[in-house]
């Protein structure tokens, strides 16, 4: 929305910023999941992949994930709000995020003073959970451990999430910054 020209009017709506904030994201989870189920149909068809583990059970871990990954955004975008350069904050904080959360490589290939940090992240857990699900790999917690510490991440991270990009959002507003950026 800074990009575009249209946070200012966009906040002066009656409608709570994190409706927003949810609503924008919901384009992206569409477009993302058309391009998982149309990669996975070409995996089968070139490659002959097929998971082997409980397809179901996967879908069903990674609704906390991404719900957890809601309350990280919030707070993502109240450091946004704050120091007023989200382009620059969204590809740094992208890179770290997938570099320590397993993404691209596994977690246990960190060096061993950054698995903790890679271990704040509700990413790694349901990474994990689901290639543990879908591709019977080994785990770094036994599955219903990892499920559990995503419900725990999904109510903390949302609580915490929202509570921090509401403070942020009033503070911008007093401070009357919101239209610096």
């Amino acid at each position: 929305d800074m990009d575009a020209g249209v946070l200012e009017s966009n906040w002066l709506t009656p409608v709570s910023r994190l409706l927003i904030l949810v609503g924008r994201t919901l384009t992206s989870m569409l477009t993302t999941t058309i391009t998982s189920i149309a990669m996975l149909a070409l995996g089968s068809f070139l490659f002959g992949f097929k998971p082997t583990g409980n397809t179901f059970a996967a879908i069903l871990t990674a609704i906390p994930m991404l719900v957890g990954l809601y309350g990280f955004g919030f707070a993502f975008a109240g450091i946004i709000l704050f120091m007023r350069e989200a382009n620059t904050m969204v590809d740094v904080g992208s890179f770290l995020v997938q570099g320590f959360s397993g993404t691209n490589f596994p977690v246990k290939s960190l060096p061993y003073w950054l698995i903790p940090v890679s271990l704040m992240l509700p990413l790694t857990y349901g990474l994990d959970a689901i290639r543990g699900l879908l591709l019977k790999t080994r785990t770094l917690f036994p599955i219903n451990v990892e499920i559990i510490i995503l419900i725990v991440f999904m109510f903390v991270m949302l609580w915490l999430g929202s509570w921090f990009f509401y403070r942020v959002e009033r503070r911008v507003r007093m401070l009357g910054t919101l239209g610096q950026h």
